[in-house]
Parts: C-alpha cells; sequence; structure tokens
C-alpha cells in the first residue's frame, strides 16, 4: 500500500480509536477521582458529626493513598497479564462497593479502614489506563490523548462538587445525613461502570471488532514499531532494570511533587473556600469550586496540544509547576479573599498543565511489560504525595489555626516538581527528533 494510503486508513484509525475509547475512559477516571475526593465535600458535614479534628481528616484523607501505593504496583503487572477489560472492571466494582459502605462509618476508626480498604480496592486503576492508552496510541499522540484523559480531574470537579454539595444540602431520605447519601449516590455508577467496562473495552488493537481488519494491522504495526525502539534504547531485561532505573525515579519524584499539591488543595478546597466567607452554604461553595476547575480543563488541553504539536515535553512539563508553585504559595500570604482565590486559579491552572506532557516521559523509555512496571513505580511513589499533602495540611490547619501555612508549603512542593521538571535529562530529545521529521 502507497505512503498515502497508509496515511488515511492511519488518520481514520486514529479517530476511531479516540471516539472510542477516549470519552469513556474519561467517564471512568470522573467517577474515580470523584470517589477519591468526595470525602472533602463530605467533611463539611461529617467532620463534626463525628468529631473529626482537621489534623485527623488530614491523615483520613491521605491513608487512601498507603494501601494505594502497596498494591499498585502487582495490581498494574495483573492488568498487562489479564488484559484491561476484566481487570478494570473488578477495579471499578470493588471501590464502588466500598464507598457505599463507607455511609455507614460511625467513626474515625472505621473510616480510617475504609479510606485504606479503598485505596487497595483502586490501586492500578489510573496507571493500568496509562498502560491501556499505550496499547492504541503512539508516542506523538499520547500527550494529548493523556491530557484529554486527565481533565477528567476537572470534569469531576466541574460536575461533582455542584452535586456533592447539592446532595448535602438536599438529600436527606429516611432521616439519614446528606453526607452519607453522599457516598452511597456517588458509589453506585462506579458498580455499574465496571459492568459496562467487561463488554465494552477491548484489550488489544487486534482484538478490536469495531476497527476494519487493515485498521487493526495498521495500528498493531505502528505500536509494535514503537516498542521494538523502545526495547532497543532503554536497554530493559526485566522488573530489576525498571526498579533500579534512575530515569523511572526522577519521574516518581516530580510527579511526588504535583501530588502532593493536587490533593493538598483538592481535599482542602471546600474548606479553604468557606474559610474565605464563612456566609456560603454548601451548594455554594460547590459552585464556587467550579471556576478555578474549568480554567484548569481548558488550559491542559491546549498546552497539551501545543507539546505534541511541537514535541517540546521537559518546559511543557516544568513551567506550569513552576508558576502555579508561586501562585500557591502567594494565597497563602495575601491577605484579600479575592486575590487569594485568583491565586488559587493559577495554581489549580498550573498542576493541571503538567500532567499531559509529563505523562509522555515515560514512555520514551519503557515498552510493554517494563511500561506496565515503570509507570506503576512511578505512580505509587508518586502518590505517596497523596497522603503527605492532605495530611500536611491537616497538621498545619490544626497547629496554625489557619489553611495558609499549608498552602505555602504545598506551593512550594509544587515549585519543586517544576524544577525536577526542568532537570529532566536529555534522554527527552530523542521523542522530540522523531516527532518532528
Amino acid at each position: 500500500m502507497n505512503t498515502r494510503g497508509n496515511q488515511e486508513i492511519g488518520a481514520l484509525t486514529l479517530r476511531k480509536v479516540s471516539v472510542r475509547l477516549l470519552p469513556f475512559l474519561i467517564l471512568l477516571y470522573v467517577i474515580a477521582y470523584l470517589d477519591r475526593v468526595n470525602f472533602g465535600f463530605a467533611a463539611l458535614e461529617m467532620n463534626s458529626a463525628l468529631g473529626i479534628s482537621s489534623e485527623v481528616f488530614g491523615f483520613l484523607s491521605g491513608i487512601f493513598f498507603i494501601g494505594y501505593l502497596l498494591f499498585e504496583l502487582p495490581s498494574n503487572l495483573i492488568l498487562q497479564k489479564t488484559g484491561a477489560r476484566i481487570w478494570i472492571a473488578r477495579i471499578l466494582i470493588s471501590w464502588g462497593i466500598v464507598v457505599i459502605v463507607t455511609a455507614f462509618a460511625t467513626d474515625a476508626l472505621q473510616l480510617a479502614v475504609l479510606r485504606f480498604v479503598l485505596g487497595v480496592a483502586e490501586a492500578g486503576f489510573f496507571p493500568g489506563i496509562l498502560l491501556y492508552l499505550t496499547y492504541w496510541f503512539r508516542g506523538r499522540e499520547l500527550a494529548k490523548a493523556v491530557a484529554l484523559l486527565m481533565t477528567a480531574l476537572a470534569i469531576s470537579t466541574i460536575t461533582g462538587a455542584p452535586i456533592s454539595t447539592w446532595i448535602l444540602d438536599s438529600v436527606h431520605w429516611w432521616g439519614m445525613a446528606g453526607w452519607r447519601w453522599l457516598f452511597i449516590l456517588e458509589g453506585l455508577p462506579a458498580v455499574i461502570l465496571g459492568i459496562v467496562t467487561y463488554w465494552y473495552l477491548s484489550d488489544r488493537p487486534e482484538d478490536a471488532g469495531w476497527l476494519k481488519p487493515e485498521e487493526r494491522d495498521w495500528l498493531s504495526g505502528e505500536i509494535k514499531k514503537e516498542n521494538n525502539r523502545r526495547q532497543k534504547q532503554g536497554n530493559h531485561t526485566g522488573l530489576a532494570s525498571v526498579i533500579t532505573d534512575r530515569r523511572v525515579w526522577h519521574l516518581a519524584f516530580i510527579y511526588c511533587m504535583l501530588v502532593i499539591a493536587l490533593y493538598g488543595l483538592g481535599f482542602w478546597m471546600p474548606q479553604i473556600i468557606r474559610s474565605m466567607d464563612t456566609s456560603l452554604s454548601n451548594t455554594s461553595i460547590g459552585l464556587v469550586m467550579v471556576i478555578p476547575y474549568a480554567c484548569a480543563g481548558v488550559a491542559m488541553i491546549l498546552w497539551s496540544r501545543h507539546s505534541d504539536r511541537t514535541g517540546e515535553r521537559r518546559w511543557h512539563t516544568a513551567f506550569p509547576p513552576l508558576v502555579g508553585g508561586i501562585a500557591l504559595a502567594g494565597s497563602g500570604m495575601v491577605t484579600s479573599p479575592l486575590a487569594a482565590f485568583l491565586l488559587i486559579i493559577i495554581a489549580t491552572v498550573g498542576i493541571f498543565c503538567a500532567f499531559g506532557p509529563f505523562w509522555t516521559l515515560p514512555s520514551l523509555f519503557l515498552a510493554e511489560l517494563s511500561a506496565a512496571a515503570g509507570i506503576a513505580v512511578i505512580n505509587s511513589v508518586g502518590n505517596a504525595g497523596g497522603f503527605i499533602g492532605p495530611t500536611l495540611m491537616g497538621y498545619l490547619t490544626q497547629a496554625t489555626g489557619s489553611t495558609n501555612a499549608g498552602l505555602v508549603v504545598m506551593g512550594i512542593c509544587l515549585a519543586l516538581g517544576g524544577a525536577g521538571a526542568a532537570a529532566v535529562s536529555t534522554w527527552h530529545r530523542a521523542e522530540k527528533d522523531r516527532n518532528t521529521q
């Protein structure tokens, strides 16, 4: 087949793959993120109902990531062996059940156990989705695909914040508190979508009955060529070589700093906004939270498209958190609530814009089994930041009586992530050279 014919088949195939997979995967991630951070919305009523202090709330928010960290690598390796269809379906159903059960907790100890189990149940979901994308998208399209996936973080808050706070204010069926209904009503979609996932996803391009034979052949061939090239360049012969690769740990550090800010800010955002204006209702807080995440969602798509178009990854990863870190630290120093909120918007944009370009970096030197292990290690170690961020915010809030000190520390961590990305070595340049050929 001539080059023009290949190009036409390639363009059509990529469109089909994008339309078929990305909206569904985004929906799954919207539910996943909401089921993580709805704990922050529930805190507006739950903390006083169960006598939970700021320090304890921070710990309860973060303990999710301990279970997640411990079981993420084995979960991703199982996904690589069993296929995404079965394993992602299992993850969704199990975490949905745990979220629903959380509605019936009566004290902090029960919440701690359930939050830990939720992390175990959900372990492997996000890195599994990232690995799954590498089966369907070449390196040159990956940043945009990942960025579109990561818009789920913004969509989750844009849609989830008003819904969650409305449930708090309005749903008190059968005498049960709104925060309990919050967990029940937002846990059910995960169970339902888990069942749908089993029937909807195809494990690999070779299994995709919704692609024509020539489309399956073209995509399988393209992905195989990239994997062969990465294997030659990466020189990974097994799990041990991945774990000892300094590039993996460098990326894990960067991601940890980003996640500290993401969840340190995300879990505490409802209470931060309430501290700015104590007259706001729960529903009003949810509506205000839409603003920074809507800005971040638009910005991250535009930023990642620019990264794909130029083929540049390092500075597209580094610049947003450097600026966002300064803004986040500044939000804890200014006295004007309006100025603080504007800086939080900039910080949120900075956090989100880094994710698309960042998650193309592992694929520059990892392929197939090494990618499953490497992505899981990066995400597992990085998600330690999901424990550190909320817990540190809780400790500093308890100690100082304000969230300001926590915002400054989160800003410093975010800026360190940007500095770490700026220090990424020249191994990122090979992808740029290939994309501009």
